[in-house]
């Protein structure tokens, strides 16, 4: 019997084009600009005396410890990356599909992005895979109504739209 390896058991991210774009843009940014901002904080810091009892010093190295676990953070999820390009089949829902849906009983439709975890945004209407609507959307198709259980009861959401 084989005995999986450690990547073999790593979960897999799913990002769009747009988003993998955009997470190496920060990580760019993080790497060349914050590094060197951080650096001369801790150095001015440092210039001030004892750094036993420096506020700014702390403050520095803390803000250091955040910058190099977003690069490392950034670094894995890029690493783990699959890119879903732009699918072309609309028949069923899949990530980087946008999806519209009403509530059954209300008449305002919302409109969704399903996206991997890493770019999950719900205040620009961008919903994880794994949340309970947009697992429940996935593989479904326009007209088919789905049920998310939530801390309120169950909803029930028709699809209306694929783009």
């Amino acid at each position: 019997m084989a005995m999986a390896t450690g990547s073999d058991n790593e979960e897999k991210v799913y990002l769009t084009k747009e988003g993998a774009k955009k997470l190496q843009e920060e990580l760019d940014y993080l790497v060349n600009v914050r590094r060197r901002e951080v650096a001369q904080h801790i150095h001015d810091a440092k210039a001030d005396g004892d750094v036993s009892e420096n506020a700014g010093y702390d403050e520095a190295k803390n803000e250091q410890a955040f910058v190099e676990g977003r690069i490392l953070t950034i670094q894995q999820i890029l690493k783990k990356a699959i890119i879903v390009d732009q699918v072309e089949d609309t028949d069923t829902v899949q990530i980087g599909h946008k999806v519209t849906v009403q509530e059954v009983g209300f008449d305002e439709p919302e409109s969704y992005v399903i996206v991997g975890s890493a770019e999950t945004n719900p205040s620009e209407g961008r919903i994880s895979h794994k949340s309970p609507l947009g697992s429940a959307l996935l593989g479904r198709k326009v007209g088919d109504v789905v049920s998310v259980d939530t801390p309120g009861g169950t909803i029930e959401f028709k699809i209306l739209s694929i783009e």
